[in-house]
């Protein structure tokens, strides 16, 4: 049985929109579930509705405290019955309560190779300190920022002349290709977490 795939998102859904279009094309066996941002008007939301994806702004601003958020955010991945939680572009930092109703269940993509430069801002990060070599990162979400088991990863070389965006944007391509093959893998039962390793069967 295909397992279902939900997204939460709050930005342009770049990440959202190709791990989606790679369900709806046949290349992941999955079905696509539900996408739900925390900020009303964003593109991801757009790109959700043009392929008729069910689509929902969750307020946080509507709720006394983030675990009330997240509750009503559960509810509606629990009513659609999601298999896997894909955070792509989500920009708030998930509290155990979610992570523990999602174990080894969300998969997030990072634009740095970490355990280095986790958090915001990766990508400027890289820059300022200098690194020959930057690139991605999947990994399912635990308790800390940018700290749950490594999926996968690939390198990008840094140049001297890149800025920011000419960096961000050459990590972008990179970062479609490994959350869609994560994502593959996870729904063909192929990853097996063991502590702080994700272990892919062959």
């Amino acid at each position: 049985m295909k397992k279902t795939v939900s997204f939460l998102v709050s930005g342009r859904g770049s990440n959202f929109n190709a791990v989606a279009n790679a369900i709806i094309e046949g290349d992941i066996p999955a079905t696509v579930g539900i996408v739900i941002s925390d900020k009303q008007g964003v593109k991801a939301l757009d790109i959700a509705r043009q392929l008729s994806i069910p689509a929902f702004f969750v307020n946080p601003r509507e709720y006394p405290a983030r675990q009330d958020h997240e509750k009503a955010i559960i509810e509606l991945l629990r009513k659609y019955e999601t298999d896997l939680v894909v955070t792509a572009g989500y920009m708030r930092l998930l509290t155990p309560y979610f992570v523990n109703a999602f174990k080894n269940r969300i998969i997030n993509i990072h634009p740095a190779l970490l355990p280095s430069f986790p958090g915001t801002h990766a990508q400027k990060q890289a820059l300022e300190y200098g690194v020959k070599i930057s690139g991605c990162t999947t990994h399912f979400i635990d308790e800390g920022t940018d700290s749950g088991p490594i999926i996968m990863q690939k390198a990008v070389p840094v140049y001297d002349d890149d800025t920011q965006d000419t960096l961000s944007a050459r990590i972008l391509k990179e970062e479609h290709q490994i959350l869609i093959e994560s994502v593959k893998l996870f729904c063909l039962d192929k990853l097996i977490v063991k502590e702080r390793k994700v272990f892919v069967v062959r």
